[in-house]
């Protein structure tokens, strides 16, 4: 059994100095676990209690490579290894995603509003307004919300600047006219399909940019409030409202009921629509197709190559491929944000991690950067077009470079 040392003579400041440094180190773990402002409601699940504390609210890069390098194979639960390991992928996920998507749909918008990408003018103007749509998404939540979440020590500036408020109505604004023009375009889509009486009136360019303005109009009346009903203080949280609130918000009926209506407008409304518009779009496209089929081969005798369904083909094709990637993208922050606030009013049968809001945000902020991709995949005259567009700059270096 050993014997506690006893510091005395020359050898206590020795001593003590290594007991300071252990003592330091105990002090440096225990931050990381237990004081580093994490805060989360424990849920009973009939499971047993921990004393853990998860990170909620303030989580950035250098808490997780901290929290990792010195709980990596301790006694942690699995969970709160995964939010920290998507903490760390986010400080090198986002400044990726913000480099790569800003310029790729500024190409995008160029590439479309080229008119040689083999749409029609309708349809153009949905997509170049989407594309505009994600942009404004990428820089305002990605780029002046996200990116300082993460690199908190680095916008603490942000704490000092007083538009907090204003920055969540043009965020929400831009996020619901994201949304709402992918809405749009697939309603236009299901009209040019299957009601060819009202093709001719609706499926113009004119009621493009009518519909595509609406949108944009009551996209910025209907997040107005938030102006209100948040300060103007950054909070650099990453809580779904990332303002300070005015007032007791989340307990409040007023609050309650704005969230709830804010959820549905966006995205459970247009998750919905999309599925309903494309369940008919489908429906009609195999009933006509086999109708078609029939009668060609009757008149002909054969089965010849029908070039109005190869057209009709591409077209369904970018708006499945498009609705899909929406749906896919969003889906897992959408049953997040429904189910805190569920959680909010006490209904808690179901558990769903932290680390899942953190992957929601993830993908969602995807989506905005992955439609150029699908449009180069789907549509041959854009994919050289964008080619075009590429190209000129590097075309036109020699002449300023020849003297």
């Amino acid at each position: 059994m050993c014997c506690p040392i006893e510091l005395t003579g020359a050898t206590t400041p020795t001593l003590t100095k290594i007991s300071g440094c252990a003592e330091r180190r105990r002090e440096r773990r225990d931050q990381s676990l237990g004081t580093m402002d994490w805060n989360v409601p424990i849920m009973d699940q009939n499971l047993v209690t921990t004393d853990w504390n998860v990170p909620t609210q303030h989580r950035n890069f250098a808490e997780g490579l901290l929290f990792l390098s010195e709980n990596w194979f301790g006694p942690v639960p699995l969970t709160y290894i995964i939010a920290h390991v998507l903490w760390v992928i986010q400080g090198v996920y986002y400044p990726i995603l913000a480099i790569v998507g800003v310029p790729v749909n500024i190409i995008t918008i160029v590439t479309l509003t080229s008119r040689n990408c083999g749409l029609s003018k309708c349809v153009t103007h949905y997509l170049v307004a989407m594309s505009v749509g994600d942009l404004l998404v990428i820089i305002l939540d990605l780029i002046l919300r996200h990116i300082p979440i993460v690199y908190r020590e680095q916008f603490y500036f942000l704490l000092s600047v007083h538009m907090c408020n204003i920055h969540a109505v043009l965020l929400y604004a831009a996020t619901d006219c994201s949304v709402w023009f992918t809405i749009t375009f697939t309603f236009d889509r299901f009209v040019a399909i299957c009601c060819p009486k009202l093709k001719s009136k609706y499926c113009s360019e004119k009621t493009a940019s009518v519909v595509l303005g609406t949108v944009t109009v009551l996209s910025c009346l209907k997040n107005v409030f938030w102006y209100f009903m948040m300060s103007n203080g950054y909070q650099l949280a990453n809580n779904p409202w990332f303002c300070y609130f005015t007032t007791k918000l989340l307990e409040s009926p007023v609050w309650v009921t704005i969230e709830f209506l804010h959820h549905i407008l966006n995205p459970v409304v247009p998750f919905v629509l999309i599925l309903l518009l494309n369940a008919f779009t489908v429906r009609h496209i195999l009933v006509s197709s086999r109708a078609r089929r029939r009668l060609r081969t009757h008149c002909s005798g054969e089965n010849p190559r029908d070039p109005e369904m190869e057209s009709r083909r591409k077209s369904i094709i970018l708006l499945f491929v498009i609705s899909a990637n929406f749906i896919l993208l969003w889906s897992i922050l959408m049953v997040y944000s429904i189910w805190i606030r569920l959680y909010y009013m006490g209904y808690q049968s179901v558990w769903l991690d932290y680390f899942v809001k953190e992957l929601g945000f993830m993908l969602q902020l995807l989506s905005c950067c992955t439609n150029t991709a699908i449009y180069a995949v789907t549509q041959t005259h854009f994919r050289q077009q964008l080619k075009n567009v590429l190209k000129s700059p590097l075309s036109a270096i020699p002449q300023f470079v020849t003297p």
